[in-house]
């Protein structure tokens, strides 16, 4: 019976196509209605699956003997491809294996530290990978330099190819995107671009779409590549150096469809994640997990977790170079060598030394809640960054979910009770103090 099928695909299939995806396919048993066919391995049962399961089970049902073909993998079968020029697999259906960015290979969930600011960007991205719709099928991820969002992206592209690697998946950054449309413009091929992210893409991946202010004939191809792919469930995963409401030069339809998923930011990691960031790392590079070393590294790597890693490399090197062990004199040597003598002060630094010391989380003080425990911490944060910062009266309301005219009257607020009231003004000197330390 599995010979007739075979001679049935034969006529209609291509040589290559048969020779490779059928001709390896064994029948294992066959009872009665039931037919059991094996192959090589995992990822060659899957793309049969996916693209000849339904036309073997035709060509069966057409010869009136069977009524159910199941696949298996076959134990201990090599899996033999055919070869193209140069001795390069090919793939039938698919003119060329999936292009992708080269891949981090420590850029996967297992490397990825989770704490406060990063949680519901790495559970939006496991769902995602792992086909779970929790969290919908579009996400825009938004964050300064060296937070992880290309860490969270490409463990997204490990995870999927290695659970399903049938997955037509596409990952590239928006000026490459540009790049190949402008090139399929030039060559008159816009048809088979659009084919290739429309019906040839079950996972689509952008990084850096900030990048595209400004040019509008790429917007405008993304965006109908975009809805399309999200309205037919396809997932879509999206990044950006800046939140999509400060997008500039960005068409109004096309941050609409980029933000018809959900939206989540990753803030600079607090304190107990830095700490167990770098504790992780110094342990990757065999430099031990000294307390004191880890706490002051955290106390003063604050924001780009590359610069972490950089110090880290820095203090390794200094500690072979110099074929001593690490220690605070080291450290503080090499750290303050990298970030210019004295840890820098922030929007996201003051935050976090505002919700130590008055405990509250940084949601607390996004919220709309108007306790008094929970109004002055953010009254007095507003104030210290506008007096330590160049951000503007906007981007340190955009920080604590509030408008420019709430921080002035914080300001305000805060400055007139410092001179009334004592207790007031040598707390906010006592914070400036640990500030400036």
């Amino acid at each position: 019976m599995w010979n007739a099928i075979k001679k049935s695909l034969h006529s209609t299939l291509s040589e290559s196509e048969f020779g490779l995806w059928i001709k390896p396919l064994e029948c294992r048993h066959q009872e009665g209605q039931v037919l059991e066919l094996a192959g090589p391995d995992r990822f060659f049962c899957a793309w049969v699956e996916d693209r000849y399961l339904d036309r073997i089970r035709r060509a069966a049902s057409e010869l009136g003997e069977i009524a159910e073909v199941r696949l298996n993998v076959a134990e201990n079968r090599p899996l033999h491809f055919a070869s193209g020029k140069g001795g390069q697999l090919l793939l039938p259906g698919a003119a060329s294996p999936p292009r992708l960015r080269s891949l981090h290979p420590a850029f996967t969930f297992e490397q990825f530290m989770v704490g406060e600011s990063n949680l519901l960007a790495r559970s939006a991205c496991e769902a995602l990978a792992t086909g779970d719709g929790t969290f919908g099928n579009c996400l825009f991820m938004n964050s300064s330099t060296g937070l992880g969002k290309s860490h969270l992206t490409q463990a997204v592209v490990h995870q999927v190819l290695q659970s399903a690697p049938s997955t037509r998946l596409h990952y590239l950054t928006a000026q490459q995107f540009s790049a190949e449309m402008v090139k399929n413009i030039r060559t008159n091929a816009m048809e088979q671009f659009s084919k290739k992210y429309v019906n040839n893409c079950d996972m689509l991946l952008v990084e850096d779409v900030h990048t595209l202010t400004g040019k509008t004939k790429t917007q405008q191809e993304l965006n109908t590549i975009l809805d399309y792919l999200i309205k037919s469930g396809r997932r879509v995963i999206l990044t950006s150096a800046v939140a999509p409401s400060k997008l500039g030069g960005i068409d109004d339809d096309f941050r609409s469809r980029m933000t018809s998923g959900l939206v989540t930011g990753i803030e600079s990691p607090n304190y107990e994640t830095r700490a167990r960031i770098i504790r992780h790392k110094m342990l990757q590079h065999g430099l031990g997990t000294d307390e004191d070393l880890v706490g002051f590294m955290a106390e003063n790597l604050r924001g780009d977790i590359r610069r972490m890693e950089s110090a880290i490399i820095g203090i390794k090197a200094t500690s072979r170079l110099r074929n001593i062990p690490p220690d605070l004199s080291m450290v503080r040597e090499v750290v303050f060598g990298l970030i210019g003598g004295s840890a820098e002060i922030t929007g996201e630094s003051i935050r976090e030394l505002i919700g130590s010391q008055f405990r509250v989380s940084v949601e607390d003080l996004r919220s709309r809640s108007r306790k008094r425990s929970v109004s002055f911490p953010r009254q007095v944060a507003m104030f210290l960054t506008r007096k330590y910062t160049d951000k503007s009266l906007a981007d340190i309301g955009s920080m604590y979910n509030r408008d420019h005219s709430t921080v002035l009257h914080a300001i305000k607020t805060i400055t007139r009770e410092m001179s009334q009231q004592v207790a007031v003004r040598q707390q906010v000197d006592l914070l400036c103090a640990k500030l400036k330390k």
